[in-house]
């Protein structure tokens, strides 16, 4: 990932002011509401870490170089269980360092993916180990269709490796094992040859293929062992679990269906109109989490997702450093976040994964208002029917959103929903920027 400024308004923004929409298009009132998912979190992200980490206490580690993953999503309580980690690794004598597993993220490039940790709050004087970054790789073997199976060289070639990630549904697929350890060895770790080759074989075949390259990379890959990290609906860590590599495969499993179970969601029943001020790498893999919209750049159908007419984006993340991947699943942006897009970045991702949908341009509006009022008209919605509006921070944080006013007597009937104030209406500046609900 260069810091070169990519410029992506092009000719066409100069076009953004003829396309006037509906201006006296009435936008329903918005209320403050309050969506109540478990709270069981752990209070003590160092002990926990290192009482998991006591399953290693019997290993000689004096000396030996371990390498510990590090991806490019947003995890709270990620720094924390890194520090913890490296801490008790050094007690044991042993020399940590920390590698990017994050596949061709940060642009495909040694650099691009330290400063992607580096925008994630993961740096040597934050984790107290130094951060080793290559893209070359070592082929494991192969799969059907001569697809590759690469581990970064530098993990390699250490005295172990520990795979730390978080444990999720995946955006693109369904399976056993979605997002968590066994793809951060298969798809992270393999770095962009090893991912592109994957990915090449599509979505649709890793449900399988994940579960084959990591058990190869637990046949020839020093796997030492795994941390995985379990999130409830706040995005807060709900539980850490220490893992030897025989038991990678029967505990990934369990853990995935708890994840799927707790984690956060709309709950709401159809949304016309959803509002998204922010989406981005480190948000979910897909920019924006398809199990949240239901709507996944693979097709995928996803489960207890609500059915959204239209989406906005407002804006990119600061940390998905201009990669836009997910905007072709939204119908309006703003100009705002167009001008923040790194076509490079996005474009490296979209040819890895091989979803070219992920990565195309909705319709680009000039600002706020102009986004919501074409979403609005888009949206086909029955003049009869006042219009069922949602807005968002992004789809990790889901505690606290706005719904309109038509919302009401579904809120009032959920347990599960509650206001937290009095309805408003939206408000823009002399410049169409909406003054509320912001993430800025």
């Amino acid at each position: 990932m260069s810091s070169k400024k990519h410029k992506t308004s092009l000719q066409f923004c100069e076009y953004l002011p003829t396309i006037a929409p509906n201006s006296g298009l009435a936008l329903p009132d918005l209320v403050p509401v309050h969506q109540h998912f478990s709270t069981d979190r752990i209070e003590d992200i160092d002990q926990e870490t290192r009482r998991q980490l006591a399953l290693l206490s019997k290993t000689d580690l004096r000396g030996k170089q371990i390498a510990i993953t590090a991806g490019s999503r947003g995890i709270k309580g990620f720094v924390e269980t890194l520090k913890a980690i490296v801490a008790q690794l050094k007690a044991w004598e042993a020399k940590p360092f920390i590698v990017p597993a994050m596949g061709s993220h940060g642009g495909a490039t040694a650099s691009g993916q330290v400063e992607v940790l580096e925008s994630l709050g993961i740096t040597e004087n934050s984790i107290g180990a130094p951060i080793r970054s290559s893209m070359e790789i070592v082929e494991l073997g192969k799969l059907d269709r001569n697809t590759v199976v690469c581990c970064d060289r530098l993990a390699f070639e250490s005295d172990g490796i520990i795979v730390c990630n978080r444990v999720k549904a995946h955006t693109g697929f369904l399976g056993d094992y979605e997002s968590g350890l066994l793809k951060m060895m298969a798809i992270g770790l393999g770095k962009h040859v090893g991912t592109k080759s994957l990915h090449q074989l599509g979505f649709g075949q890793f449900h399988r293929v994940i579960p084959e390259a990591a058990a190869l990379f637990l046949e020839k890959a020093p796997i030492l062992f795994g941390v995985a990290i379990v999130e409830n609906a706040h995005s807060q860590t709900a539980s850490i679990s220490g893992i030897l590599p025989h038991d990678l495969f029967k505990r990934e499993k369990e853990l995935l269906t708890i994840a799927k179970n707790t984690m956060g969601r709309l709950l709401v029943s159809d949304i016309d109109l959803l509002v998204v001020d922010e989406i981005g790498k480190d948000i979910s893999g897909g920019g924006m989490d398809s199990n949240i919209t239901g709507r996944a750049a693979s097709g995928i159908k996803r489960p207890n997702s609500p059915n959204i007419k239209q989406i906005v984006i407002r804006d990119l993340t600061h940390a998905t450093a201009g990669n836009s991947l997910g905007m072709g699943m939204a119908d309006v942006m703003t100009r705002r976040a167009a001008d923040k897009i790194n076509l490079a970045c996005t474009y490296t991702n979209v040819l890895t994964s091989g979803v070219p949908l992920a990565g195309k341009l909705p319709i680009i509006a000039e600002n706020d208002r102009t986004a919501i009022e074409m979403a609005h008209n888009l949206c086909g919605a029955n003049p009869n029917s006042p219009l069922r509006v949602a807005h968002i921070r992004n789809t990790k944080d889901l505690e606290n959103i706005w719904l309109s006013t038509t919302y009401l007597s579904e809120i009032e009937s959920n347990p599960d929903l509650s206001t937290m104030g009095e309805p408003r209406a939206y408000e823009f500046d002399d410049q169409g920027a909406s003054l509320w609900p912001t993430s800025r």
